[in-house]
């Protein structure tokens, strides 16, 4: 018997998605802005109400200037601008709203939320869970690994599975770090073969299947019927070492040292007296404190 399916949530999205769709002049009692938090609890309650999961967790990013990736490439990242502060103390706010509703959360100054969830998805999945990522994010989509994982951007309501991936983007899940590799990141500074975009980069891997089998077969491309084939070759030999070591940014670890068990992700119910301090603080509504009674607490 398949046992109950595992969210797995990349948190810090819907922070930063509060922060920008919520109004400003939402204030605590010292007159700070909680706009983040208030749309991370709106989110937060809207997944519980609909999904009633489980097993759930949620990963924050910890620092972005101290994770293993910058050790391997010090731009990794760079282009972001630091989160500023009327918003840092709001990510401490919305990381105990996690916590008073019973829900597991992590946070890692070496890791990434992503690869906290692949390392979660890897421990829930050895003990015979589904696993659904919610996240706008298309770079975990390469986590899905059965036909029953899904990832789910949440907010637009786009759930996709394995062949709903490739259909998406034109290549299997995992395949994602490849063609990420190959055609770049804007968003994470990871610039790529320069000049190979991600229909390119997709049409090589559904022939080479990966980054790997490219590279073993650049003699054959000259007559693989690609357009521009030896331009394409020509900046991947140009550009082999920027290719690899972008591979090793854009691979989600699911090796994170993690102090957790499937048990660790049972929802058990919500803490009423810690989320009603919290609702004080930050001024949450009637209406939402019912909502959170409906969900039942520990």
């Amino acid at each position: 018997m398949e046992k109950p399916r595992v969210y797995l949530v990349d948190a810090s999205v819907y922070v930063f998605r509060g922060w920008f769709s919520y109004p400003q002049d939402i204030t605590d009692n010292s007159g700070r802005p909680v706009n983040a938090v208030h749309g991370y609890a709106d989110f937060l309650t809207r997944l519980l109400r609909q999904v009633k999961p489980r097993f759930v967790a949620c990963a924050f990013d910890g620092s972005l200037a101290t994770n293993f990736r910058n050790d391997i490439y010090p731009p990794y990242k760079a282009n972001r601008e630091p989160a500023p502060d009327e918003l840092k103390y709001q990510f401490t706010s919305c990381r105990r709203l996690t916590r008073a509703l019973g829900i597991a959360e992590y946070v890692s100054d070496r890791y990434e939320a992503d690869d906290i969830i692949g390392s979660l998805a890897c421990m829930m999945r050895l003990d015979g869970h589904p696993v659904t990522v919610i996240s706008s994010d298309k770079d975990l989509t390469q986590l899905l690994q059965h036909r029953d994982d899904r990832w789910w951007d949440f907010a637009r309501n786009i759930e996709l599975d394995t062949d709903g991936v490739e259909a998406r983007f034109g290549v299997r899940p995992d395949q994602v770090a490849d063609l990420l590799a190959l055609a770049g990141d804007a968003v994470d500074n990871i610039p790529g073969v320069p000049g190979i975009g991600a229909k390119t980069a997709a049409g090589l891997l559904q022939r080479y299947q990966s980054l790997q089998g490219i590279y073993g077969c650049l003699h054959e491309l000259d007559d693989c019927g690609l357009r521009g084939a030896a331009r394409i070759k020509k900046l991947l030999i140009q550009h082999e070492a920027d290719a690899r070591l972008a591979h090793q940014l854009t691979v989600i670890s699911d090796q994170v040292p993690l102090a957790s068990s499937p048990d660790s992700l049972h929802w058990q119910g919500a803490n009423s007296d810690e989320l009603e301090e919290i609702a004080e603080e930050v001024g949450f509504s009637r209406y939402r404190r019912r909502q959170w009674n409906e969900l039942g607490y520990d």
